[in-house]
């Protein structure tokens, strides 16, 4: 997330407001199309990396945004009232709501925590089961992987949240502060009279990219000449555009994934927007790395294959989910195994870490620490058993 919240506790109220990150944002977004109007092979290189996260990854997430975002901006559940109903099942529905893609479910279930209303065993149990927003690269890349990856979360999730509270008991590190939290309101922002041209290349964006996925030609298709190719016009177009939206959006992306009051076709772009510029960023890390030096990463991560697991799991604990989406960016090219990938998803808290870290810092740094045990078990008992 590239805002720390600031709480401001005002007539029991927390606005959780934007940091002014605007300026490093800008500058990341605006270093990345800088190298690619670079001339030669270099810039070449650069161009095709973000043609190939656009066509091949951008689209997908954006259509699994769409589905998400779709279900989470319709209901509209009275959450105080379900959980004193659902008390004994409180761990199942915490893991449950964190293993949902996107960070939406685990803030609800952290902000209920620090209102006294769930134990510290779901905090604990949605802080396991979620992956952020890296999940909607994995589902939209790799469908069955994704499956595979929130049906272990939740297991692990569930027996992480009961086995705490069967420790400490359901009051451990219990606040009762009854607080209501709101975002700060921008209606509007300078990026959103983009959103137009934005859908203008995201739909044919995503018919090329379903031909890019059965592996058929697209230019090749259109008996196109050979100087000329809509997937390079469309790819390199809808990167920039979203690199550049992102950077100008004065937002922070926690906000602009789970602020229900905001409209749904903003939610979805600025999110979309948002996995967009990590995921070219994570492939240029790569592909820089590759140009520059002749270490092949593949070879690299194989020769430190055992540690791979853990140190994907160190970088859970990174606060926000760029960095998860840069490890799942590594999974998906085949750098590193699906141990560390499933490690790193159960060790990772997303952007739901940042209120309990600005409102319970103790019992979010405990809880984070609970969450390494599952971790390290699942992913060294897949490394050992089915690597």
């Amino acid at each position: 997330m590239n805002a720390i919240l600031s709480a401001l506790i005002k007539k029991k109220k927390i606005i959780l407001e934007n940091d002014g990150r605007l300026l490093k944002k800008s500058f990341f977004g605006f270093l990345i199309l800088s190298l690619a109007f670079q001339s030669g092979p270099f810039g070449e290189m650069v161009r095709q990396s973000m043609i190939d996260a656009y066509i091949q990854v951008s689209v997908f997430v954006g259509f699994t945004l769409i589905i998400f975002i779709g279900l989470d901006s319709l209901t509209n559940i009275d959450v105080k009232s379900f959980l004193s109903k659902t008390k004994k099942i409180h761990v199942l529905l915490a893991s449950f709501l964190g293993a949902i893609p996107g960070c939406g479910g685990a803030i609800i279930v952290v902000t209920q925590y620090i209102q006294g209303r769930i134990s510290f065993g779901s905090l604990v149990a949605v802080l396991t089961s979620t992956m952020g927003d890296a999940a909607f690269l994995i589902l939209a890349i790799e469908p069955t992987t994704g499956l595979l990856i929130f049906s272990i979360s939740i297991v692990a999730g569930s027996l992480s949240g009961y086995i705490i509270d069967f420790m400490h008991g359901s009051n451990f590190m219990q606040n009762n502060v009854n607080i209501e939290i709101e975002f700060k309101k921008i209606k509007k922002t300078f990026v959103s009279n983009l959103n137009y041209l934005w859908l203008l290349m995201f739909f044919p964006g995503f018919i090329i990219g379903l031909f890019s996925a059965f592996q058929i030609d697209f230019d090749s298709l259109l008996n196109l000449d050979n100087k000329i190719s809509l997937v390079a016009v469309i790819g390199s177009a809808g990167a920039v555009l979203s690199i550049f939206m992102w950077s100008l959006n004065p937002l922070s992306d926690f906000q602009c994934s789970t602020d229900k009051t905001r409209g749904f076709t903003s939610r979805v772009i600025d999110t979309t927007n948002f996995v967009t510029t990590w995921v070219v960023g994570g492939f240029l890390v790569f592909e820089i790395f590759m140009y520059f030096s002749n270490i092949d990463l593949k070879i690299f991560f194989d020769l430190w294959l055992p540690f791979v697991p853990l140190v994907a799991i160190l970088f859970g604990f990174l606060p926000g989910c760029g960095p998860q989406i840069v490890v799942a960016t590594l999974y998906l090219n085949g750098f590193i195994p699906l141990s560390a990938e499933l490690g790193n998803a159960i060790s990772n808290d997303g952007d739901a870490l940042f209120p309990a870290i600005a409102l319970a810092p103790k019992a979010a740094l405990l809880a984070t620490i609970y969450s390494a045990v599952p971790a390290i078990f699942v992913a060294y008992t897949y490394f050992f058993y089915f690597e």
